[in-house]
């Protein structure tokens, strides 16, 4: 399962981090529709306003298919057909919809079948282990870059679309309901899991199912050319991914901190067998100075996973702790929960 996630870029500069490549190979950088919906946090629960890929057509029919748009769409679905006048009375749990019976309810298979595939977009999401009674959350995520972990390019790193951090592109279904009033209408999502891989089955039995580079992104969300018994194809489970445990401060989501997602170390005794990592981040963690960099227009340089470019140098950068704290349009390390 997925209830708990992490996304803590500003809006600008999560629309930079998804850059790509349209059908005539040309940059492009999707735009959003209501970037004021969303909020970064360390600790986003089903509820709250996420960032969401899908594609341009379903807002405008002549659009071409490959184009993207951002949406900051409530986590939990809410179906066209609910007819409450107020959708937090849904008396289910849609928050995630299991990929083995998603055909085979309503809520899941009337959107898929009209299309409605979106991409979930995290910096990861966090899983409980259950052990001796006890709950132990880790922290899991797309493998980064040596010295790249949620950390910004250094000046020598200029392109845009060199290779950075990634961030988890989680498939999804989105509905849009609209109030019985004529108010305004919501956009909601569910993200579809699958069953663990082994590198993550110790932690959890499920997980969100991952699409892992852009061509399973862009197969995904191009419902106009790939039909939907083809695209499911593209959901399983992914052995690509990293994790390490974090503090149990994350278990009340109240808490959006950015000690949410720094690595503890935990009793040998108790603990799983440290991925790799795990262990690169900590070092890590210890050892980089601080530097920053920014582009012409003042905001800092990014990069995109949905482009292939050469590994930029490596340089010494600056400790996530300590800019994940300090930056401009991202949550500071007190901030109230405001999704």
């Amino acid at each position: 399962m997925c209830g708990r996630t992490a996304v803590i870029l500003g809006a600008d500069r999560l629309r930079r981090a998804c850059a790509y490549l349209d059908n005539q190979g040309r940059e492009r950088h999707p735009e959003w529709k209501n970037a004021d919906k969303y909020s970064p946090s360390y600790n986003k629960s089903p509820q709250s306003y996420s960032p969401v890929l899908l594609s341009l057509q379903h807002f405008e029919k002549d659009a071409e298919s490959s184009e993207r748009v951002l949406v900051a769409m409530r986590w939990g679905l809410v179906p066209a057909w609910f007819k409450e006048s107020d959708p937090s009375k849904m008396q289910y749990k849609t928050s995630n919809c299991r990929s083995d019976t998603l055909m085979e309810k309503v809520s899941y298979k009337k959107p898929l079948e009209k299309g409605k595939r979106c991409v979930v977009l995290a910096d990861g999401y966090y899983e409980w282990q259950q052990h001796n009674g006890q709950k132990q959350p880790y922290f899991i995520y797309f493998p980064q870059n040596e010295k790249k972990l949620f950390n910004k390019p250094a000046a020598e790193e200029e392109e845009e679309h060199s290779k950075g951090r990634r961030l988890l592109t989680m498939a999804g279904i989105f509905d849009c309901w609209e109030p019985l009033d004529g108010g305004e209408a919501l956009y909601s999502y569910t993200i579809i899991t699958v069953y663990a891989s082994k590198v993550v089955s110790f932690i959890h039995q499920r997980m969100p199912a991952i699409l892992d580079g852009d061509e399973a992104v862009r197969k995904w969300l191009d419902f106009g050319e790939v039909p939907t018994q083809e695209a499911l194809k593209l959901i399983h489970s992914s052995e690509n991914l990293a994790f390490h445990p974090v503090s149990t401060i994350v278990n009340n989501s109240r808490n959006n901190t950015p000690e949410c997602i720094v690595p503890i170390q935990l009793d040998l005794k108790k603990d799983a067998k440290a991925s790799a990592s795990s262990k690169m981040m900590l070092n890590w963690l210890k050892n980089e100075s601080p530097k920053k960099e920014y582009d012409d227009d003042g905001l800092p340089r990014w990069s995109s996973q949905f482009i292939k470019a050469e590994t930029p140098k490596k340089t010494s950068t600056s400790l996530m702790y300590q800019w994940l704290k300090q930056e401009d349009g991202e949550p500071s390390a007190k901030q109230p929960r405001n999704q």
